[in-house]
C-alpha cells in the first residue's frame, strides 16, 4: 500500500487504523478491558502483519458504548449484548426508512 492508497482510507471509519494501545488511550481505558470485549465477540479487531490487533473508528465507537455501560455498573457481557442489539436494531431501522422512501417514491401520493 502507498501513502497515497492510505490518505484515501482517512475518511473511512472502518480502516483498521488504531493499535491496541492507542485504542485504550482514546476510549480512556485499558488493553484488558479491549481484550475481554473481543473475547465477548463484541468486537474483532484486525491483526497486523506482525499480529498486533488493531482497531476502527467504528470498532472504536462500539467499545466507546460498552464501556460507558460497563462504567454504570453493567456486567461486561451484558453491556456487549446491549451494544450488538443496539446497533441491530439501528441497522434495522435504518433500512425500514430505506424501504420506506423507496415506497414513497414509487407511489407519490397528492395532496389536495
Amino acid at each position: 500500500m502507498t501513502a497515497d492508497d492510505s490518505f484515501g482510507r482517512l475518511d473511512d471509519d472502518d480502516y483498521p487504523a488504531y493499535t491496541m494501545g492507542r485504542a485504550a488511550e482514546m476510549l480512556g481505558t485499558t488493553q484488558s478491558f479491549l481484550r475481554a470485549i473481543g473475547e465477548a465477540r463484541l468486537i474483532t479487531p484486525l491483526r497486523s502483519a506482525g499480529g498486533h490487533r488493531r482497531y476502527s473508528r467504528y470498532q472504536l465507537r462500539i467499545a466507546a458504548r460498552a464501556r460507558e455501560l460497563v462504567d454504570h455498573g453493567t456486567p461486561i457481557e451484558a453491556a456487549c449484548r446491549i451494544v450488538i442489539l443496539e446497533d441491530q436494531l439501528e441497522e434495522a431501522q435504518r433500512i425500514n426508512a430505506e424501504h420506506r422512501h423507496a415506497a414513497e417514491s414509487e407511489n407519490p401520493t397528492t395532496a389536495g
